[in-house]
């Protein structure tokens, strides 16, 4: 399976840099580059692609400005931001994309997005009923619904000024507070953009509960169950303060089936 990629970077160095990376891919074939978000639309809108590499930090339309307009196109490639910065992670994947790397592009990490862009072209092939060829030019870029339908087990989050992709696994709970949405790991409190019911939707819900309307909870870092009053409870997590979760009443009667209590 070949992939026809595009590369999008107003720096003709980093353009060759990352052709002459991706030349060790057999699976990849470059058949273009843009050295801006306009020419790079223009050429994705005579051509089909199936993988756009691209830049952020670009004069005149950025990349994140890019994606976002490549999310009103009825047939849209897959995204890989490439860049120098690591600030843009949450809107990186706001905007769909299948995976943000930072400059200078470990090989290693080259090659992990683009399996994942193979396997995804696969899934969409397959779901679509579509046997085209892929070599032989025919359009398998994920329709917009199937590209909003990707799915990683990283939660983009603000620590001290940088973005940091936080493992479900970390996650003890999210929760609201003042207005804003924070994750809470073992020993960290992180802000992040996503509302609770987009977080709900992003992370496992054979593990993830939401026990009340500002509260969405890990089960599998709950210790201890405790009675509260009016049929609520108070979850007590394992994370380094021993938090308390609430339990709504309308949600404790779902989780006593859900914990078999």
């Amino acid at each position: 399976m070949k992939l026809k990629a595009l590369i999008v970077d107003d720096e003709y160095p980093a353009r060759q840099e990352l052709r002459y990376a991706l030349s060790n891919f057999n699976n990849i074939e470059i058949v273009g580059e843009a050295t801006s978000a306009q020419e790079a639309l223009a050429l994705i809108k005579a051509l089909d692609y199936q993988v756009l590499f691209v830049d952020i930090s670009m004069p005149g339309m950025t990349g994140l400005e890019l994606a976002a307009a490549l999310q009103e196109l009825p047939r849209q490639p897959y995204i890989i931001f490439v860049t120098a910065y690591d600030e843009y992670a949450v809107q990186a994947f706001e905007v769909n994309a299948v995976d943000y790397l930072l400059k200078p592009v470990e090989p290693g990490r080259l090659k992990k997005a683009i399996d994942k862009v193979v396997r995804l072209t696969q899934e969409s092939a397959e779901t679509a009923g579509e046997g085209q060829n892929v070599e032989g030019g025919g359009p398998v870029s994920a329709p917009r619904e199937q590209v909003g339908q990707i799915k990683i087990d990283r939660i983009p989050a603000e620590k001290q000024g940088k973005t940091v992709l936080v493992a479900e696994s970390d996650i003890f709970y999210a929760f609201t507070e003042q207005d804003y949405i924070y994750i809470k790991t073992y020993a960290d409190k992180l802000f992040t953009r996503f509302t609770l019911k987009e977080l709900e939707a992003r992370l496992n819900p054979a593990v993830f509960f939401r026990t009340h309307r500002c509260y969405l909870v890990n089960l599998h870092k709950v210790k201890e169950i405790v009675p509260f009053f009016n049929g609520t409870y108070n979850l007590v997590v394992d994370d380094k303060e021993n938090s308390e979760v609430p339990v709504s009443r309308a949600q404790a009667k779902k989780l006593r089936k859900i914990l078999g209590f």
